[in-house]
């Protein structure tokens, strides 16, 4: 069966026909809003701004992240990264605090209200990053001087700073219904999409950089690099450990049950890409922390100085090497955080042993917890540092070429990833109805 084929197959089944065209209306309700500027800013700032802003630096990123509306400060301009920190913190709360740990054990009814104090809280991160934004459009640390946000008083900011958050609300639940009418995971697909409409501009950027100078060549060799970083990231997407399990026979009344093998499919990267967007999320925020501090004292502007020579923390700024030592440090260690996290083996040991299975060869209880968590560790290293040379590997081709490049290894991680994870679901759409699978 040819691929052409498959998506026929795709849209003659009605129900999921159905969900992939209201997963795409709602694509184009989102970007839609992403071109609709906040009321109270000038608009002729934001059309100069919009010609000499560039792709690299801090700002970049953030603009990359919500798929270009942070440069035209339109009501989108947060995009579902708010929702996104709110839940990694209710993540980590959730190790720290029983009461929330109780909350996820319950089932349904506990994820509901985890699920909205994520909201209220996506609502609180809202305002306090749509007030400093504004603050720092009005003075021009991400716009090279111009100033975005003219009469800055309280009225006019208030109704910038509302506007945003209601912009954020408003994404948030389009996500929630992408994931309950759609398909795939909402919130994952909004920024996929984000970052899939700024790769045009991107690329066109680049190569009218690396055209004006002859150095067509360096064109050719980022998109070499893009291709096999999408085929690497992959091909580790699918790797797996098998730990092989063995369950005993049970003899109840007449029945035999048990005697069955199976396994523990334990992932190279356990982590998936939050250990990046942790990583990234302490790095940007000593640049957007020095940006908003006065600058009178001479020991406060020479550590703002070093920041924005160093991080980027300035609109376009070049990435130095020391950003790219602290990130690649702090994406092994947040591997090996969240995999700790998300996998416990004294739990899944315990859980092994209630069902009466054992690892052949390891003994059952405390010996098949060290034997999970030992395995474990040693596959989380190639991961660990799978994700972070991915990770460094276009800012380090900047910094050898002198080009800030646009897309980010993290941003290449996501698509990927997200797209996988689509794929996955609507080949078991097409299985369930007899139909060949996209990624068989």
């Amino acid at each position: 069966m040819n691929v052409f084929s498959i998506y026929r197959h795709m849209f003659q089944i009605q129900d999921l026909r159905r969900k992939i065209l209201f997963t795409l209306a709602m694509f184009a309700v989102y970007r839609l809003g992403a071109t609709i500027p906040v009321p109270g800013i000038d608009l002729d700032a934001v059309n100069l701004f919009q010609e000499r802003q560039q792709a690299g630096g801090v700002y970049g990123l953030l603009n990359l992240f919500s798929g270009g509306a942070l440069e035209s400060f339109s009501v989108f301009s947060l995009g579902i990264m708010p929702y996104i920190t709110a839940s990694i913190i209710m993540q980590l709360l959730a190790v720290v605090i029983p009461k929330l740990s109780a909350l996820q054990e319950e089932g349904e009814s506990g994820r509901k209200v985890i699920t909205q104090w994520t909201r209220y809280l996506t609502v609180v991160l809202a305002l306090i990053q749509s007030t400093g934004f504004t603050f720092l459009f009005h003075v021009g640390t991400f716009t090279g001087g111009i100033d975005l946000v003219p009469n800055y008083w309280w009225g006019r900011v208030s109704l910038i700073v509302l506007t945003m958050t209601a912009g954020t609300a408003f994404v948030m639940w389009l996500g929630e219904l992408i994931t309950q009418r759609g398909v795939g995971n909402g919130m994952s697909l909004l920024i996929f999409i984000s970052i899939v409409s700024q790769f045009p501009f991107m690329f066109g950027q680049l190569w009218f950089q690396t055209a004006d100078v002859g150095l067509w060549f360096r064109f050719i060799v980022v998109i070499v690099l893009f291709i096999a970083m999408v085929v690497a990231i992959i091909y580790m997407d699918q790797a797996q450990r098998r730990i092989p399990i063995q369950f005993a026979k049970r003899v109840r009344g007449r029945r035999v049950m048990g005697g069955q093998s199976t396994y523990i499919p334990l992932k190279i990267n356990t982590a998936g890409v939050i250990p990046v967007i942790f990583a990234t999320s302490v790095m940007l925020f000593p640049a957007l922390v020095v940006t908003a501090i006065p600058s009178d004292n001479r020991w406060v502007t020479a550590v703002r100085n070093w920041v924005d020579s160093n991080l980027g923390g300035q609109s376009g700024g070049q990435i130095s090497w020391w950003y790219v030592l602290a990130l690649f440090g702090l994406i092994v260690f947040f591997t090996y955080f969240y995999t700790a996290i998300q996998f416990d083996p004294q739990r899944q040991s315990e859980m092994i042993q209630r069902q009466g299975g054992f690892i052949p060869g390891v003994r059952p209880g405390r010996q098949t917890a060290q034997h999970l968590s030992h395995t474990l560790n040693r596959i989380t290293l190639p991961g660990s540092l799978f994700l972070a040379v991915i990770s460094v590997i276009p800012a380090v081709a900047g910094l050898l070429w002198n080009i800030p490049l646009g897309f980010a290894g993290v941003s290449i991680l996501i698509v990927v990833g997200v797209a996988l994870e689509t794929m996955k679901q609507i080949e078991s759409q097409l299985t369930m109805r007899n139909y060949e699978g996209i990624l068989t």
